[in-house]
C-alpha cells in the first residue's frame, strides 16, 4: 500500500497530462496548438520544479537553458543550405551539423545540461537573494550572446524551417518522461538530501550533507530538461527568436510554478495547464474574440495579479504544495 501511494504521486500528474493530450486531439485544428503549446509548458515548468521545489532557491534564470535548447534543437534540424542562407557567418561544425528529430532533442538537453554544469559550480554557493540576481544575470547574458554572436545562431534574426515534429505523441510522451524523472529525483537518496538542506541548510549540512554539491546536481538535472523542453518548443513552433525565449517567458513559467505549488510535481502541473489555458484565452482575447477585446499587455497584467494573490491568500500554491495522494 506504501508503493501505490507514493505511484500515486506520479500517476496524478500523468493523468492529467495524458488527459490535456486526448482533449486536445478531440479539439478544432485552430485549438491544438494551445494544447500542444500547454504540455510543453508543463515541460518546462517541471523542469523549473525539480530545482527550484526541492532545493528552494529562485532561480529567474532556467529559460537560459530553454533557450540553448531550442537553438541547439533547431540549428540541427535545419539543412545546411537553409541554415546558411539565413545565417552565413555560422561557424562550420554548426552549419554543417544535420540530424534527425530525436536526436536533436537529445543534443537540447545535452547542451542544456552542460550549460547548467558550467554556471551552477560558482553559482550554487548562493542562497536567498543573491543567487536569484545571479541566475537573472545568466538569463540576460545568455539572451546577448544569442542575440548578437552571428557564428553561433541567427542573432537578432528568426531561425526559420525548423521541422515542425512536435505531435500530440511527441510532447505527450516528452511531458511524461521528465515528470517521471523528475518522481524519481525527488524520491532519490539526493533529492532527498537537497530536500532537508532546503528545510534547515546549518542541521543538514552539520549531518555531513554538501549542499553545494546537492544543488548543483539538481541544477544540472534540471538543466537538461528545460534544454529538452526547449527542444520541443522549437519543433512545436517551427521557428525560434532570441524574444521567444526570454523575459517573458521566465515571468510565466515562475507564475506557473508559484500558481499551482512551488513545492510538489503535482502542483507544478496542474499550475502549468492552468495558467497555460489562461493565458492563450487572453491572448486572443488581445487580438479580438467576438464582442472582447482587451488591451495589449492585459495578458501579463492579469497573470501577475494573479501570481501576487496567490502569495497573498495562498502562499503554497493552489495544491497547497502537497503531492496527490490515495487515502483508504
Amino acid at each position: 500500500m506504501r508503493r501505490l501511494a507514493g505511484l500515486s504521486e506520479l500517476a496524478g500528474p500523468v493523468f492529467l497530462l495524458v488527459l490535456v493530450a486526448v482533449l486536445g486531439s478531440l479539439a478544432s485544428r485552430s485549438l491544438q496548438v494551445e494544447f500542444r503549446s500547454a504540455l510543453v509548458s508543463a515541460t518546462i515548468v517541471i523542469a523549473l520544479y525539480v530545482f527550484i521545489g526541492n532545493s528552494g532557491v529562485v532561480s529567474f534564470g532556467h529559460v537560459s537553458f530553454v533557450a540553448v535548447g531550442a537553438f541547439a534543437a533547431g540549428l540541427v534540424s535545419v539543412p545546411e543550405a537553409l541554415k546558411l542562407s539565413a545565417s552565413p557567418e555560422l561557424y562550420p561544425f554548426i552549419a554543417g551539423a544535420e540530424v534527425g528529430n530525436a536526436a536533436s532533442l537529445a543534443i537540447a538537453a545535452a547542451v542544456g545540461g552542460v550549460y547548467a554544469f558550467l554556471v551552477g559550480v560558482p553559482l550554487m554557493r548562493l542562497s536567498g537573494l543573491a543567487a536569484g540576481i545571479a541566475t537573472f544575470a545568466v538569463l540576460e547574458i545568455t539572451h546577448n550572446v544569442l542575440r548578437n554572436w552571428p557564428k553561433i545562431g541567427p542573432g537578432a534574426k528568426t531561425l526559420p524551417l525548423v521541422p515542425e515534429t512536435s505531435s500530440f505523441l511527441q510532447v505527450t510522451l516528452g511531458a511524461v518522461a521528465v515528470a517521471a524523472i523528475a518522481f524519481a529525483y525527488q524520491r532519490s537518496r539526493p533529492g532527498r538530501l537537497l530536500r532537508a538542506a532546503r528545510e534547515d541548510p546549518a542541521a543538514a549540512q552539520g549531518s555531513g550533507v554538501n549542499i553545494h554539491r546537492q544543488r548543483l546536481l539538481a541544477f544540472t538535472l534540471s538543466g537538461a530538461l528545460a534544454g529538452f523542453g526547449g527542444g520541443l518548443l522549437v519543433h512545436l513552433l517551427g521557428s525560434i527568436t532570441t524574444e521567444q525565449v526570454y523575459i517573458d517567458l521566465a515571468f510565466i513559467t515562475l507564475a506557473m510554478l508559484i500558481v499551482g505549488g512551488v513545492s510538489s510535481l503535482w502542483g507544478a502541473v496542474v499550475g502549468a495547464l492552468l495558467v497555460s489555458g489562461l493565458n492563450s484565452f487572453l491572448a486572443e482575447a488581445e487580438r479580438g474574440i467576438g464582442a472582447v477585446d482587451l488591451p495589449t499587455g492585459t495578458r501579463l497584467v492579469t497573470l501577475g495579479f494573479l501570481m501576487a494573490v496567490t502569495l497573498l491568500f495562498r502562499p503554497a500554491g493552489l495544491t497547497g504544495g502537497r503531492e496527490l495522494q490515495l487515502r483508504k
